[in-house]
């Protein structure tokens, strides 16, 4: 089996996800997944597609990840891995798509406005 390659976008994040057959390695930046991130629910957010389709000791992952915070990184990662998942096996899109996992989140930070403070907030009004 050839290596897979993916995208996988949240916010500013952009995660590129590598997976071929293994042991269930999970490289993230060059560094394992817990030592990547420290809290265990965003470790449960990577693991989702694997955990979903029974693959979890199946193949090697490795990902490139970068923008964002943490969170953005992890779902980033999430969705890359559950387009990865459905280019191995057409069949595990019908357990990703309920989930919401191959559904790209289409909110971004909206801009600043000029004339105003941030991108709602204005300046204060003086009537006098």
């Amino acid at each position: 089996m050839a290596t897979i390659h993916k995208i996988g976008r949240r916010k500013a994040a952009v995660a590129r996800v590598y997976i071929k057959e293994g042991s269930g390695n999970i490289t993230i930046n060059n560094r394992d997944l817990n030592e990547y991130f420290s809290t265990p629910l965003l470790s449960y957010k990577v693991k989702q597609p694997l955990s979903l389709t029974n693959n979890e000791d199946a193949y090697d992952v490795k990902v490139n990840v970068f923008g964002g915070g943490i969170t953005g990184q992890a779902e980033a990662i999430r969705l890359g891995l559950s387009r990865a998942m459905c280019a191995l096996n057409e069949e595990n899109r019908a357990v990703l798509k309920p989930e919401g996992l191959l559904t790209r989140d289409p909110r971004m930070v909206e801009r600043k406005k000029f004339g105003q403070k941030k991108a709602r907030k204005k300046f204060q009004f003086s009537k006098r």
